[in-house]
């Protein structure tokens, strides 16, 4: 979780100062604004701690090779998000969004830090660019899409002026 601590400090050190109204504001009607990359990184980090909590009770034993998930923070390769993960439109505060990013953090660091370490290796669940990832690299893989929005997120605040 060294590496999810890292990222998120850095996710966050770039919204500071960062007012609600500049949050919300989208570079252009096609993308995403500042809200939304954060909604979707808590969307997305609660619902792979779902999904590691529901494999590491119920998936099968695998013997999975690990993958290069830090490829994740390559922006060049575009990657649509899943239904699940796509945030909305509605106004939010800075502070109602760190306050959901720190609840979907302390849920995936309460499932790495309490899960078996074995059943995490050998345990997997499938990614759409990946295939079959194991539990244990889900963890990481989380720090790594954070990074990769970390960059979209500079790209926002850039063509914004901010």
């Amino acid at each position: 979780m060294k590496l999810n601590e890292r990222a998120r400090t850095t996710m966050l050190a770039e919204t500071e100062g960062l007012s609600d109204e500049h949050i919300n504001k989208r570079p252009a009607e096609d993308r995403w604004s500042i809200k939304q990359i954060l909604e979707h990184l808590y969307l997305m980090e609660g619902a792979i701690a779902k999904i590691i909590q529901k494999q590491l009770e119920e998936g099968e034993r695998k013997d999975i090779s690990d993958k290069p998930i830090e490829l994740t923070v390559n922006r060049e390769k575009k990657v649509d998000a899943s239904d699940f993960v796509i945030p909305g439109d509605d106004f939010a505060t800075r502070k109602e969004l760190i306050q959901k990013l720190e609840s979907s953090h302390k849920l995936l660091a309460d499932t790495a830090i309490n899960a078996d370490e074995t059943l995490l290796e050998e345990r997997m669940y499938p990614h759409p660019q990946f295939g079959e990832l194991s539990l244990k690299q889900w963890i990481p893989f989380v720090a790594y899409h954070e990074m990769r929005h970390t960059e979209q997120l500079k790209e926002v605040k850039h063509d914004l002026n901010l």
